[in-house]
């Protein structure tokens, strides 16, 4: 690769998404070093680059500057000035159309993600279901990167990171960072894809009994008081939520040894930086294709395919079927725990 190749990545926001571009990315550039990236996204999603010293950033605001057609136009014409020799877009909705569609006038061709959208429709429908495995994120990215004549191997990819911590978060803490440190998200967006608040106190229960330290994640108002909660209840437990910057919380991410969280956005976070991640599904599953990165099958804990033959639901776990309603509550605590103890090992 030459040194004037200029890649942009298009993808706007879904935090989970966006964090699934890190790994990818970063793969891409330990192989292909020479090439220059810019990523386009709203400004909260584009501090999880900033620790890629070989990545910029451009901060799409669709509220105000870039509202509309007209902002579009005008977030495009920035776009064509950075001089990009290859456009990717990995959101491939109305938005990045617009834009991608906006540099083709201006000279840019580009290539958009398949999502696989007629597959997922097959696999999370009630009847006549097609229960079969479908390609991964990761893997759609790396497609659109290899169409553009960027080749990625995962297989040859190595992802480590542990950021510097600021002294200001270790002493609000106050937990050792040398010890086993275990990070759980307990809440996701959507109910049927949250596992019972009950069960995951026997998970905390078990893990700080047994000495590891308990870093509890979340976000708004409701979890960062239940999250309080639960620090209150258990003696090595602490919650983060509320009391640290985005970029703080993910300095503290990277310094875990494990995470445990639903299918949601915290264990994409954690993989992003290599560290290891539990994964609790509900009405959605790992065949979607949105496993955290470098995710073994053993690290995913599913419901009773049996009982709920019907799984997965749908794609972003938004969709409540009769008869479904307690799908979480047949996983048990003790698969949870034997899993994080296995992974820790």
């Amino acid at each position: 690769m030459t040194k004037h190749q200029h890649l942009l990545i298009i993808r706007l926001s879904a935090m989970g998404d966006v964090a699934m571009t890190v790994p990818v990315i970063e793969a891409l550039l330990q192989q292909n070093p020479d090439i220059k990236v810019t990523v386009v996204s709203k400004a909260f999603f584009c501090q999880l680059f900033h620790h890629l010293p070989n990545v910029k950033t451009v901060e799409v605001d669709t509220k105000k500057k870039h509202k509309g057609v007209v902002g579009l136009w005008r977030l495009a014409q920035t776009l064509h000035q950075l001089k990009p020799t290859h456009v990717a877009d990995f959101h491939n909705v109305l938005r990045s159309k617009i834009v991608c569609g906006f540099l083709k006038i201006l000279g840019h061709d580009y290539v958009k993600i398949d999502k696989g959208r007629k597959a997922k429709k097959r696999l999370t429908r009630t009847q006549n279901k097609v229960f079969l495995k479908l390609k991964s994120t990761h893997c759609r990215y790396a497609d659109v990167l290899e169409k553009l004549g960027f080749y990625i191997d995962f297989n040859a990819f190595y992802l480590n990171h542990q950021l510097p911590i600021d002294q200001q978060v270790k002493e609000e803490l106050a937990v050792d960072f040398s010890e086993k440190l275990i990070g759980i998200a307990p809440f996701a967006a959507h109910e049927p894809k949250q596992y019972p608040l009950a069960l995951m106190q026997e998970v905390i229960e078990s893990l700080q009994n047994k000495n590891y330290q308990i870093l509890l994640f979340g976000g708004g108002k409701n979890e960062v008081i239940k999250l309080k909660e639960l620090e209150n209840k258990f003696s090595g437990c602490t919650s983060v939520a509320g009391k640290f910057s985005f970029v703080q919380e993910l300095q503290i991410i990277s310094n875990l040894d494990l995470m445990i969280s639903m299918d949601s956005g915290n264990g994409h976070l954690a993989a992003m930086f290599g560290v290891r991640v539990v994964t609790i599904w509900g009405a959605t599953h790992p065949y979607a294709g949105f496993s955290p990165f470098n995710q073994k099958r053993i690290q995913q804990i599913l419901p009773d395919l049996e009982r709920y033959p019907l799984l997965p639901t749908s794609v972003y776990g938004n969709k409540m079927i009769e008869g479904y309603e307690n799908v979480m509550s047949s996983i048990d605590p003790k698969e949870i725990i034997e899993t994080a103890e296995e992974e820790l090992i």
